[in-house]
């Protein structure tokens, strides 16, 4: 069985406090785009095998979250041995979620490979405990992420026929570092709230926290937002904590893009 584990972006991102455990709680929307990997998995009666082709993933495969999601469920529902082959896309550090969409669609093939009928709700129990936003790639639908942006609530917001350019500087910024220049503060203004007006109005109100301390160490993001708007964008941003810049159009921007020969270049439609 193959699916194609998709990445998600941010469309604002509200750090609001350093929680107890050094975690932070945050308010962000998650929204599917359709940058894709590919997971294919197959039962197999030989030894239990996980490779990878495409992008390079540092670790060892069996510190690989999908192989991680394998072990969790195996460990409860006694699993038969499987051949698991994930082709990486997406890049990682880039704030777009592939390695819990990865996880996350693991549960999900394993679920409906050995038909073991677990609900929505217990597929992302088993997600959470694989990282905080794993979970949403279960569902895969726009939500309000919360906490540790891994408790969702609804949101009545749909970007369907927008198109999304997404742009890799390749270089990834890890969450350690991310957050290492982070002042989180109480918004004047709730995401929910702002994203309720039309996208014309989010470039002056909608915000993701971690750009003032990311773009002074790292000015490309900020001339690629630049960019993006001058390309015609109605709202740029960064995705999550990563390096990813993206630009919503209402119509598909003009080719050639002007960044495509430099850095790695997604685009498609929501």
């Amino acid at each position: 069985m193959i699916q194609f584990p998709n990445a998600k972006i941010n469309l604002g991102l509200q750090l609001i406090e350093k929680r107890p455990d050094g975690f932070h709680n945050l308010v962000s929307c998650f929204y599917p785009v359709g940058w894709t990997d590919a997971l294919e998995i197959l039962p197999t009666t030989s030894e239990a095998s996980f490779t990878l082709s495409g992008l390079s993933v540092p670790g060892e495969p069996t510190q690989n979250l999908c192989w991680k999601a394998y072990e969790l469920l195996k460990k409860d529902y006694h699993l038969p041995a499987i051949q698991m082959h994930l082709h990486k896309v997406i890049p990682m550090g880039a704030g777009l979620g592939g390695g819990s969409a990865d996880a996350a669609f693991t549960l999900k093939i394993l679920n409906d490979l050995f038909t073991l009928s677990l609900p929505a709700e217990q597929l992302e129990n088993y997600a959470k405990q694989l990282g905080s936003d794993c979970a949403f790639f279960v569902q895969n639908k726009p939500v309000l992420a919360i906490e540790k942006g891994d408790v969702f609530k609804p949101i009545d917001l749909d970007l369907k026929g927008w198109h999304v350019v997404l742009v890799y500087p390749n270089f990834p910024i890890s969450t350690a570092e991310a957050y290492a220049g982070v002042l989180p503060q109480f918004p004047e203004n709730s995401l929910k709230t702002l994203l309720a007006h039309e996208p014309t109005t989010w470039k002056d109100t909608v915000v993701n926290d971690f750009e003032a301390s990311l773009f002074p160490k790292y000015p490309v993001l900020k001339e690629l937002k630049g960019q993006l708007y001058a390309m015609g964008a109605t709202y740029a941003s960064m995705s999550g904590s990563g390096s990813t810049m993206y630009g919503l159009f209402k119509e598909a921007p003009a080719q050639p893009l002007p960044f495509t020969a430099e850095y790695s270049v997604w685009q498609g439609v929501l």
